[in-house]
C-alpha cells in the first residue's frame, strides 16, 4: 500500500497551485470543474511520491483560527534532499513573505527540517 494523494480544501485554488509549483516545483493536471456542485480542483504532482489535490467549493470554510493546532491532520512534510537545500527553501519562503513558525534545526527525533505556512495557513515541513 502507498499514499496516492493528500486533498486540501482551499479559498484561493489558482494562488495556491501557484504557491506549491513555485516553491516546490509541482506540475498541474487539468482543472476539473463540476458546475452543478462549484467543485474545482487541481491534481499536482511531485517529482516523487504521493500527489496534492487543491479542492475549492464556495460553501467549505475556513477553521475559526487557522494557525492554532487542532485534531486531525497537523502537517505534511516535503522531503528536499539536503540540509543546505531545506535553508535555501526556507529563505526564498521567508522572502516572499510567507510565514515560517519553525526556524531549521534537527529535532528531536533526528530531522533537519523547518515548518512554513502555506498561503492558507497550512503547516509544512520542509526535511532533507
Amino acid at each position: 500500500m502507498k499514499i496516492e494523494h493528500l486533498a486540501i480544501w482551499v479559498k484561493d485554488l489558482e494562488g495556491m497551485k501557484t504557491f506549491y509549483s513555485t516553491f516546490f516545483g509541482t506540475i498541474s493536471g487539468e482543472k476539473y470543474q463540476n458546475p452543478n456542485t462549484e467543485f474545482t480542483s487541481y491534481f499536482l504532482r511531485f517529482k516523487d511520491g504521493p500527489k496534492l489535490e487543491l479542492m475549492h467549493r464556495p460553501d467549505v470554510v475556513h477553521r475559526p483560527n487557522d494557525k492554532e493546532e487542532h485534531l486531525g491532520i497537523t502537517h505534511f512534510a516535503i522531503s528536499v534532499g539536503t540540509k543546505k537545500q531545506v535553508d535555501r527553501l526556507t529563505e526564498q519562503i521567508r522572502e516572499a513573505g510567507h510565514e515560517i513558525v519553525g526556524e531549521p534545526r534537527t529535532t528531536g527525533d533526528g530531522y533537519y527540517e523547518s515548518v512554513v505556512l502555506d498561503p492558507e495557513n497550512n503547516r509544512i515541513e520542509i526535511t532533507e
